[in-house]
């Protein structure tokens, strides 16, 4: 198997993040998502490029509305419940990786026991600013420690006191791009290549935002890309460009705060078309935790 082969059994990258490649996955993997999944996504503002993108996509193409319905805030029978932002008010209350890199475990934990949670199956943390934070000694071994005690066959799963019934996917994810300051010690790039090598080395699955903030639409790589985006090598803003030359519901479609709610734009964008790239990613994700081998 090829290494890029190899790569995409786990990693949600710009090579994924594509409505062809979300048109392609068999529907019985989505609708099994869709159906069973309980996602809970903490995050605070770059996180609203998955989660505003996710609450467009129903509104987005005929039949889109049934296939990728999504609930916020209660379970729906026939729809995807996305819990946004639920842990921040858990104690310790860490409001994503960035604010909590020390205390997202215990925050995890406490989520997990709550007795209200007994039926969430996934949990992503996202970051805000990953610069400068202690990746391997904190996300990865934290992340590590939770797997090893909620996910499948885990310590804390089972019957009896202080045991959990249900098993938890946990997705891992890098962070967010800053234009012209992504190289170097503890940036983005880094940063996201020590979550994606240690994704694939123990088969864990990932979003790879880094990498949808750095390729444009024909699969360019632009290494000073920001987060929306603007890059200095490319001469402008790729996604915007992309933007204006098609229309929506024809190459994009306009992002939502909620579901059935106003437009917005993701946190710190000025298009809709890098949170697009990102809900395709997650339901990539989805699809694989519902047993699609990708």
């Amino acid at each position: 198997m090829s290494l890029l082969a190899y790569s995409q059994k786990y990693i949600a990258d710009y090579t994924v993040a594509k409505e062809e490649v979300l048109r392609s996955i068999p529907r019985q993997y989505i609708d099994k998502a869709r159906k069973e999944l309980v996602v809970a996504f903490q995050h605070t503002s770059h996180g609203t490029h998955v989660s505003r993108g996710m609450y467009g996509l129903p509104d987005y193409k005929a039949g889109d509305n049934t296939l990728f319905a999504i609930s916020r805030f209660k379970k729906e029978a026939g729809k995807l419940y996305f819990m946004d932002e639920p842990l921040e008010k858990v104690p310790p209350g860490a409001k994503d990786l960035s604010k909590g890199e020390y205390t997202f475990v215990a925050t995890t934990r406490n989520f997990l026991d709550a007795g209200a949670n007994s039926d969430v199956n996934v949990v992503i943390w996202a970051w805000c600013d990953i610069w400068d934070r202690d990746v391997p000694g904190n996300y990865l071994s934290g992340m590590a420690t939770l797997i090893s005690e909620y996910g499948e066959g885990g310590s804390k799963i089972g019957t009896g006191s202080g045991k959990r019934k249900l098993p938890l996917t946990f997705v891992f994810m890098t962070g967010d791009t800053k234009a012209n300051r992504n190289v170097g010690y503890r940036r983005s790039k880094d940063q996201a290549r020590e979550i994606v090598d240690y994704c694939k080395a123990h088969g864990y699955l990932c979003i790879d935002i880094y990498s949808i903030d750095t390729h444009d639409m024909d699969d360019n790589y632009w290494e000073d890309a920001g987060d929306n985006g603007n890059s200095l090598s490319y001469g402008g803003n790729f996604y915007q460009d992309y933007q204006d030359a098609h229309r929506v519901g024809d190459g994009y479609y306009e992002n939502k705060q909620s579901p059935g709610s106003k437009v917005s734009f993701g946190g710190h964008t000025t298009q809709h078309i890098i949170s697009n790239r990102k809900a395709y990613a997650m339901w990539w994700i989805l699809a694989r935790i519902a047993g699609w081998d990708g």
